[in-house]
């Protein structure tokens, strides 16, 4: 067995390196279209020269080993983890309390199982590579359907991590993300790979045929990306809602004076909000505010606590609104001694009584709860700084008025069968309460917001996006931005926006591309185990 060349550890590199460079920051999210024909070329031609690619298209195949590709894929997704979600680093070390070298350890373990995926990819692609005949073509036809199921998967196992899909560096690109709405970001994420392996196999070619069909891969990458510069017209809002965006520091200490200026401070940005330039250019300045949102935050927010409640009581019948609150919620367990936490929104009517409240679904594992704790019962320390979190169960509808609300808090936005599940509920707009503050200055909050992007896409919602520190937005449904407050500032958002009620195809059948990809990528897999078994009888 041939050993792994500098040149394919160059071509990991680089692949890693390109799509660390299409998420924010800097976002060169042209580069998708290019990211992962370097990761290709290691795997399907392991030298450079016709006659290594000759072998690799002919009968004997002599292309790279299930093991080598893993390992050269192995390399581009660590480094891709590293270079997009360096982050965990400093929100391990300066909020989970632990020390430097620890923080380190964590984002280490962190890359390296995530990096796995990556892997699993390159190992899968070098078998359909090996296969005979053709195992090139194969292998490049299989690429775009075996990288959503990898990303499908990484979606799925061990409650689901779908950070930064492929598809989502796409979220500006408004013609490309119209498939969305029928297949989800997995669908994206599909286009994406494809043109990356049509590059390759026009690289791949012979040299005549080389020099025709490459300028035409190009061509058709370059086509798809001017898709930036088409700009619908922006849809009618009839709404207007006022999203607070709190700024309250994670590392505050807290008193009853502290808390009641606080509480005052957020009531008067809810009465008078700071941040209407996009309603007043929308038209919808003038409408009355239907909802305000405070947002999930640091601040000793408690459903129980009678000052908390009283206030936002208050601000409900003073400004004859719908409230959204993120809090601490509290729940009597009989198989609990003491009461358990859950992170809680509260909707209040205009008349200011409760008409329900929204747990969290999908926590964060290692930061609002600890799993599989007989395994991970050492890591509790993580969870000390917020607590350990109760999950709650249903995804709850809220009618205000004219309006159906759903609201999702913090990172629920980055799944996407979940969020749909709303929309298949009723529906008509989204809200989003998150406290991204934990991400500091880094890359995640940009990223963070063009998850939540790419879900208003999916099921043709707006999304009002409250937050702690930002970023604080009011989403259309194709994904773009229409009004935003400044980030790391206590302010408030007039947000205009619109009710839709009808479903689109993504809502209603959710992920059947993904599955169908994942169908198709397991039927080549066990074709190639049965073909090396026949040709070792």
């Amino acid at each position: 067995m041939r050993s792994l060349t500098l040149r394919q550890w160059l071509l990991a590199l680089s692949s890693g390196i390109l799509q660390v460079l299409i998420f924010p920051s800097p976002a060169i999210f042209a580069l998708s279209w290019i990211a992962l024909a370097p990761l290709l070329v290691a795997i399907l031609q392991p030298r450079s020269g016709n006659g290594d690619l000759l072998d690799a298209l002919g009968r004997n195949l002599n292309a790279t080993t299930p093991w080598q590709g893993f390992m050269v894929a192995y390399l581009g997704g660590v480094l891709w983890y590293a270079g997009t979600c360096y982050w965990v680093f400093h929100t391990m070390r300066l909020y989970g309390g632990l020390d430097t070298a620890a923080a380190l350890g964590v984002l280490l373990v962190y890359c390296l199982y995530f990096g796995a995926y990556h892997g699993l990819f390159g190992w899968l692609l070098a078998m359909a590579a090996r296969s005979r005949p053709h195992g090139l073509r194969n292998a490049l036809l299989l690429a775009p359907f075996l990288w959503v199921a990898i990303e499908f998967m990484r979606s799925r196992i061990i409650k689901g991590y779908p950070w930064n899909l492929l598809g989502t560096a796409q979220v500006d690109n408004i013609p490309v993300t119209r498939i969305a709405t029928i297949t989800g970001v997995y669908g994206v994420s599909f286009l994406v790979a494809l043109v990356n392996a049509g590059i390759v196999a026009a690289y791949l070619a012979p040299e005549r045929r080389r020099r025709r069909l490459l300028p035409v891969a190009f061509a058709v990458a370059v086509m798809l990306q001017l898709g930036v510069l088409v700009s619908p017209r922006f849809l009618q809002a009839d709404h207007n809602a006022v999203l607070v965006q709190s700024n309250v520091d994670l590392d505050e200490s807290w008193n009853t004076e502290s808390f009641n200026r606080l509480v005052a401070e957020l009531k008067q940005l809810s009465r008078v909000p700071v941040e209407t330039k996009a309603a007043a250019s929308l038209g919808t300045k003038g409408e009355k505010t239907g909802v305000i949102v405070w947002p999930e935050s640091p601040a000793p927010f408690f459903d129980n606590d009678e000052n908390f409640r009283m206030a936002i009581s208050s601000l409900a019948r003073e400004q004859n609104a719908y409230v959204v609150a993120g809090a601490v919620g509290t729940v009597l367990d009989a198989t609990s001694a003491t009461p358990q936490i859950t992170n809680r929104a509260v909707v209040l009517a205009p008349n200011g009584e409760p008409i329900g409240y929204y747990d969290k679904i999908h926590l964060v594992a290692f930061g609002e709860y600890i799993p599989y704790k007989f395994l991970f019962g050492f890591a509790e320390k993580l969870t000390r700084e917020v607590g350990d979190f109760r999950a709650g169960s249903a995804r709850t509808i809220f009618n205000a008025g004219d309006q159906r609300l759903a609201v999702f808090i913090c990172y629920e936005s980055i799944f996407p069968d979940e969020v749909r599940q709303f929309a298949v509920n009723g529906a008509e707009v989204f809200i989003n309460v998150s406290n991204d503050g934990w991400y500091g200055e880094h890359g995640a909050f940009g990223q963070h917001l063009n998850m939540a992007r790419m879900r208003a896409i999916e099921n043709d919602r707006w999304l009002l996006r409250d937050t702690n520190t930002g970023v604080t937005a009011s989403i259309d449904p194709y994904g773009r931005v229409v009004a935003r407050a400044p980030r790391n500032r206590r302010t408030s958002l007039l947000a205009p926006y619109g009710l839709i009620s009808t479903q689109t195809f993504y809502a209603r059948h959710g992920d059947w591309f993904a599955w169908a990809c994942a169908i198709i990528s397991l039927l080549a897999f066990f074709g190639n185990v049965s073909m090396r078994i026949r040709t070792l009888r």
